[in-house]
């Protein structure tokens, strides 16, 4: 049983809106783990990295050839480059080439709604740090105002979209009860007509 102290709430981003993923904070990544979306994973992966001890940083990206949104993404490990501040710049740079961290997440969309852990790397190949100073940037106020704003602009963009539907639906009862008016107009008309030809017929004789 969890308790109320091992349940943490990770906001994130998506369409629409915030939503809220309730995760044990002791929780690893394995693979088949379910997120809502692909923000959220991210989320997850970043507050893992902050209680293991490393920085995450995006290793790849892939998006979809039909639409061009994000349907994988993969994050890894930034390494421990601050073991070797006493080296010179290439030391570090022959070093970052050969022993980068292979620690990493994979997550796929497998339709909207639902992200996937489809790779988990959990070794490291350096020390892992107690606290992190350089986690990845949360969302400002700005970023959160941006996010509301988006969310009410698609909420009024489905009502208009719905109002559009009932008005085509209203003009489209209104024509057919003109086209049912009209019919039973040029009834009347032709039969006027007929009355009136058969009362010039009585006449003429």
């Amino acid at each position: 049983m969890l308790l109320e102290d091992d349940i943490e709430k990770l906001e994130a981003p998506v369409q629409g809106g915030l939503i809220l993923c309730e995760l044990n904070k002791n929780d690893e990544p394995y693979e088949g783990m379910l997120f809502d979306s692909e923000e959220a994973a991210r989320a997850f992966y970043d507050d893992y990295a902050g209680r293991m001890g490393f920085v995450t940083r995006v290793l790849s990206s892939r998006k979809s050839e039909r639409d061009g949104t994000i349907i994988s993404r993969g994050l890894g490990c930034r390494g421990d480059s601050e073991n070797h501040n006493n080296e010179s710049v290439m030391v570090q740079k022959k070093n970052k080439s050969r022993e980068g961290c292979m620690a990493m997440i994979l997550v796929k969309r497998e339709k909207p709604g639902n992200w996937v852990v489809r790779k988990f790397v959990r070794e490291h190949n350096h020390p892992l740090r107690v606290s992190i100073s350089k986690r990845r940037p949360a969302f400002d106020e700005k970023d959160k105002r941006i996010q509301e704003l988006t969310a009410e602009l698609r909420v009024k963009k489905r009502l208009s979209a719905a109002y559009r539907e009932q008005l085509l639906a209203v003009m489209k009862d209104v024509d057919g009860h003109n086209e049912h008016i009209s019919t039973k107009v040029e009834v009347v008309r032709n039969n006027l007509k007929k009355l009136e030809a058969e009362n010039g017929h009585i006449q003429h004789r």
